[in-house]
């Protein structure tokens, strides 16, 4: 079996994450998302609410492409989270130059930790490449339209964490 996992944050899951996890889920078998918990970063969103949106937006992705879909928080290397769900690959999106040369870094120390797992990484529809997280929680501050970014759901939870 094989078993992907794409990590983030999903602060919030946005359209260009939901692009990514569709066109994961028909490379694998079972599918993980793994959340990470960061204490740098201070989220808008609950590791419980981030998890919930991700499920929410997952149930019909893994419907429709026939595998298991999992959300998985984590804290630990993202390489031993891999082993802990036992992922052979780690799929990564790219938006932009600036994502490969980051991602092109981490590609290196994780195959220095465990050379067996694969990295693979799948470019951004043209239509989200633009979309980051971080821009659009700033947009929905400012009381912007994020209708085109993000689901309904995760609309909802932006206004009214806003509100």
């Amino acid at each position: 079996m094989r078993v992907g996992l794409y990590p983030g944050t999903f602060d919030p899951i946005t359209l260009g994450h939901v692009d990514i996890i569709q066109r994961a889920a028909v490379l694998v078998d079972r599918l993980v998302i793994g959340i990470a918990i960061n204490r740098d970063k201070q989220p808008l969103f609950t590791l419980d609410e981030r998890v919930r949106m991700v499920q929410a937006e997952c149930e019909g992705i893994a419907a429709k492409a026939g595998i298991e879909v999992l959300v998985h928080p984590f804290e630990n290397l993202l390489i031993e989270c891999a082993r802990d769900v036992g992922a052979s690959v780690i799929v990564r999106g790219l938006r932009a130059v600036t994502d490969f040369e980051y991602e092109f870094q981490m590609v290196g120390m994780n195959r220095a930790l465990d050379a067996s797992i694969e990295t693979v990484f799948l470019m951004a529809d043209a239509r989200r490449q633009a979309i980051a997280s971080k821009l659009v929680k700033e947009i929905a501050r400012l009381g912007g339209d994020v209708s085109k970014f993000v689901t309904p759901l995760v609309e909802q939870a932006l206004r009214a964490r806003f509100a």
